[in-house]
């Protein structure tokens, strides 16, 4: 059982790439037939907006680099872990780490707690316990994520129309991997930089128009570190997970990473003994 726990986390949303494909496409972007009720292959809400490259860069522990744009992601998601669905919220900002472009994840909100400690433990991604709401009814989009009783992010909006599927394209994704020793006077394991590189294509993309609105709240302060400054766009995407590994890209300065070891959670937010921080 472990074993395979291991397997499908390792995997992560490329779950829906090894079960039966509970699509068929029926010819044309728009004729799909989807099992009913069936938990695979939802769509991901994708949504990005510009924000203040001060507050993104303050965020970034030294070398992992700031992108070529203040660029926010945020992914709303349903995928099915362990056979079971996991609703997650997922936010991230662009980054480069040795020049190489891609999103450096800040937190990654999930309703399914076995893979919180097992994925920090491997590969030190940033996830943590929160509720996502997220469906769809007719052209209807909304989502919503909730930690620690704050609702700190919510988007709601309606499809406007499918849009051309995009040329097969890889991502990056940059994680820190870092245990403080014993004693708190260093590390057991110094921070490194974990490499997830992934291969997508597209099934289905969909536009969807709306609006996204970020709520104060000390644990996920997206309002203070990435606040919205430039126009939202959404999508609905259907993913194709072709492939995916995760690596060690290499170390990280540990003397220039100790103010960036102390975070909200299992969040990259800078924090207090694991809370918010208490000069806020």
């Amino acid at each position: 059982m472990a074993s395979r726990f291991i397997a499908s986390s390792i995997l992560g949303t490329m779950a829906s790439a090894v079960c039966a494909n509970p699509i068929e496409n029926l010819g044309g972007s728009d004729n799909f037939r989807i099992n009913p009720g069936e938990i695979s292959n939802w769509p991901m809400l994708k949504i990005k907006y510009l924000s203040d490259p001060k507050k993104i860069a303050a965020l970034l522990p030294p070398g992992i680099e700031p992108g070529d744009e203040p660029t926010v992601f945020v992914t709303f998601y349903n995928v099915p872990i362990e056979e079971s669905p996991e609703y997650g919220t997922v936010v991230s900002v662009e980054a480069k780490y040795n020049g190489v472009k891609g999103e450096y994840t800040v937190g990654f909100a999930i309703s399914q707690e076995e893979p919180v400690l097992l994925c920090q433990k491997l590969w030190g991604q940033p996830k943590y316990l929160a509720q996502t709401t997220y469906f769809r009814y007719g052209d209807t989009v909304e989502a919503k994520c909730t930690h620690q009783g704050y609702t700190f992010i919510e988007f709601k909006g309606k499809v406007t129309g499918t849009v051309p599927n995009p040329p097969d394209f890889t991502q990056n994704d940059w994680w820190i991997k870092c245990i403080p020793s014993v004693d708190m006077q260093g590390y057991d394991v110094p921070p490194k930089v974990v490499h997830v590189r992934s291969e997508y294509g597209t099934a289905l993309m969909q536009k969807v128009e709306g609006k996204l609105t970020l709520r104060d709240s000390p644990w996920d302060p997206m309002t203070e570190y990435l606040p919205v400054l430039g126009p939202v766009s959404a999508h609905l995407w259907t993913p194709v997970f072709k492939d995916r590994g995760i690596s060690d890209a290499g170390p990280l300065d540990p003397v220039k990473f100790a103010p960036f070891a102390d975070t909200i959670g299992g969040s990259r937010y800078p924090g207090h003994h694991g809370g918010p921080r208490k000069d806020k």
